[in-house]
């Protein structure tokens, strides 16, 4: 298993109260959270904690930007009672291009010591500057075979077009040439929403991400135009909008279910 760039396209469906359905062509970094500043001397564009066309700062991530990512992440697993295999860790996501950053969800993928990926963590922003990691293990963890798939309670506030009080399924496949994540929202017992990441993988070369660069030259504005087009899209429809509940609410929801963590940035 390497860091490289996985190239593909996201799909979001929902199928009430009022049908609606996009699909977008992106890309993401894979990078292995050991190595990032030298991954990050990849190119003459690209640069960690320092602005350039594209760069890895360490303040879009787990909090105190002073101590290293795998530091952070390992602090964060013990507050939350989880055991971190000891294996490598890949981060799935965006970085910043041309100093803005914006990641409505990253994916720390974890392994043990025979590369077998053993659980994921997801790191999910909204709009409102606040941020929930959902520690997905084995007490939410479902069947799946050589994939991973978790059933767990909606506990943070990210679209004000779906309420919380939802489930999450959510499915990844292990990273390989290709990269599958599928995550299906339950209301009531019924489908509501659901979202597909489709990826397939380039190496982690100057050549692979100058290529990305073309195609996408500023991709996280493209992502914070996409949310904000797509919101305009459901008011027309008359999709009603959720108010946000606050960060009592999800703390107390917090407090009921083992396995996620909240800060405002």
């Amino acid at each position: 298993m390497e860091s490289g760039i996985y190239s593909g396209t996201l799909r979001h469906r929902r199928f009430t109260p009022a049908r609606h359905e996009f699909t977008y062509p992106l890309f993401m970094v894979f990078l292995d959270i050991d190595r990032l500043p030298e991954l990050m001397k990849v190119s003459p564009l690209a640069g960690y904690n320092r602005q350039n066309w594209v760069s890895y700062q360490e303040r879009d991530h787990f909090g105190d930007p002073t101590r290293t990512l795998r530091e952070r992440v390992s602090r964060d697993a013990e507050q939350n009672n989880v055991v971190l295999p000891e294996g490598r860790i890949f981060l799935l996501t965006h970085l910043r291009y041309l100093g803005y950053n914006f990641n409505p969800v990253s994916f720390f993928y974890c392994f043990d010591r025979d590369e077998k990926l053993q659980m994921v963590v997801a790191e999910v922003n909204n709009t409102f500057g606040e941020t929930a990691n959902y520690w997905l293990t084995p007490a939410v963890e479902r069947p799946a075979g050589e994939n991973k798939r978790y059933r767990f309670r909606k506990q943070f506030h990210v679209s004000p077009f779906l309420k919380l009080g939802q489930e999450y399924d959510w499915t990844f496949t292990p990273p390989g040439e290709r990269l599958v994540s599928e995550s299906v929202s339950y209301e009531n017992g019924r489908e509501i929403f659901d979202s597909t990441l489709k990826l397939e993988r380039r190496e982690w070369s100057r050549a692979e991400l100058h290529r990305a660069l073309l195609r996408f030259p500023w991709m996280t504005a493209k992502v914070i135009t996409a949310i904000h087009w797509q919101a305009l899209r459901l008011l027309l429809k008359r999709v009603p909008v959720v108010a946000h509940p606050g960060a009592g609410n999800f703390e107390r929801a917090t407090a009921q279910n083992l396995g996620a963590s909240w800060r405002a940035k």
